[in-house]
């Protein structure tokens, strides 16, 4: 597998060089770059396939927060500050981690194997690409491919399989569906919902988004969604 290609964005060189070294001692990541001035970074990130930002947030040209928003969506973001306030801030940014300073190689560590695990999913995912599961829906069987459910819904003693252009109706529990459901591209958040790992598209409160679908995710389920899927 590739390394992952990451920049750096910082204005404190000191700064800049610690996260060059910690890098540097990690065969799974390599530097590509690491600016001052985070629109130097812009042609970079659009050109360069760049997998993971480290992204300072108090720079005197522009606020990492408001720099993170031109990023574009396949670079996951890892905000790096001194100030812990603006911790939520980055978390509704879907940033993937925010590191406080001065940063330990411990911790920074623990950012950097959360978009290993998102890489290892998605490739967990291409695998998976071509299976299927057989739905029994009254006399009839389909074949589904995976890939093709955006998520499962609970309807007292049926579910509903949620497809990109279909929904079909099973006779079957969602607890069983879990036991037969790769737990890589699966994921339970409800009582009642299933959702594919590889559909969600934000994170909104109390609830999930599969495009224009609000998925509610419930107390119990809803750190481990937040640190798997975000």
């Amino acid at each position: 597998m590739e390394p992952i290609k990451c920049v750096v964005v910082d204005d404190e060189e000191l700064a800049r060089g610690l996260l060059k070294a910690y890098i540097e001692r990690l065969d799974f990541l390599t530097l590509v770059a690491e600016v001052a001035n985070p629109l130097e970074a812009l042609k970079i990130l659009k050109n360069e396939g760049i997998g993971l930002l480290f992204l300072d947030i108090q720079m005197p040209e522009i606020k990492g927060t408001d720099f993170a928003k031109l990023v574009p969506p396949e670079t996951q973001v890892v905000f790096t500050t001194a100030y812990s306030e603006y911790a939520l801030e980055g978390f509704e940014l879907s940033a993937l981690d925010y590191l406080l300073k001065p940063i330990t190689f411990e911790r920074f560590l623990a950012a950097v194997n959360k978009v290993r695990g998102k890489r290892e999913e998605k490739t967990s995912f291409e695998n998976f690409s071509d299976t299927t599961i057989t739905v029994k829906s009254g006399y009839d069987l389909h074949k589904v491919r995976y890939q093709d459910i955006l998520f499962i819904e609970s309807d007292s003693e049926y579910v509903h399989f949620h497809l990109k252009d279909k929904k079909i109706m099973s006779h079957q529990s969602l607890k069983k569906l879990m036991e037969l459901l790769p737990r890589t591209l699966f994921m339970r958040v409800h009582r009642s919902y299933i959702v594919n790992r590889n559909q969600v598209t934000a994170l909104k409160g109390r609830d999930v988004y599969i495009g224009d679908r609000e998925i509610p995710v419930s107390a119990q389920y809803f750190e481990e969604v937040k640190r798997q899927l975000f």
